[in-house]
């Protein structure tokens, strides 16, 4: 599939987010059940406490958006850090529930909303700068994700994005229409 051309914020904001959760279901099926909970020390968040985290805050930010405020009074920000799920079944289930949320709220906007006001914890916020924001911050978790993902793999892990010393040949692909950057 090659990139869609488009000059629609909205659209090739849809197409970042799909990427990212494409991006982040892939490397977590390349580990086991044990490796979604496993943390490297006690100061990091394992992959199914990153997904826990993502899913408060894709609830949170994407219900009623953009005229509820983005931190609801019912998250509990806190307790996404502590007791994950402790099935891949539920994590997915969760993970798959709320991007259906970020999804469903992202096909209501057109590019004219973007000048609209909404908040987040009562901070203004322009429909877009709250986009922007949100992209910015799955981004960030999908990028912790694969690093977890490819560390427990280590020797066994599969690209997700264009292997070592293959540039070139992906270059052409994508050239011939056969692959795309996304």
């Amino acid at each position: 599939m090659t990139l869609e051309f488009t000059t629609s914020y909205t659209a090739d904001t849809v197409s970042l987010f799909q990427h990212y959760k494409k991006l982040s279901e892939r490397a977590m099926a390349q580990v086991t059940d044990e490796q979604l909970l496993a943390v490297l020390d006690p100061e990091m968040n394992s992959i199914a406490i990153i997904i826990k985290h993502l899913t408060g805050n894709m609830r949170s930010r994407w219900s009623g958006f953009p005229e509820a405020d983005g931190e609801k009074p019912d998250r509990d920000r806190d307790g996404e850090f502590i007791n994950p799920p402790v099935t891949r079944d539920e994590l997915m289930n969760s993970w798959e529930e709320a991007w259906s949320i970020v999804f469903a709220t992202l096909a209501s906007l057109s590019d004219a909303d973007l000048t609209r006001a909404t908040t987040i914890r009562g901070e203004r916020h322009s429909v877009l700068q709250a986009i922007n924001r949100q992209l910015a911050h799955y981004a960030y978790h999908c990028g912790q994700i694969v690093l977890l993902a490819k560390h427990f793999k280590s020797d066994q892990w599969k690209p997700l994005t264009i292997p070592r010393g293959q540039s070139v040949k992906f270059n052409q692909r994508v050239k011939t229409g056969e692959a795309s950057q996304r």
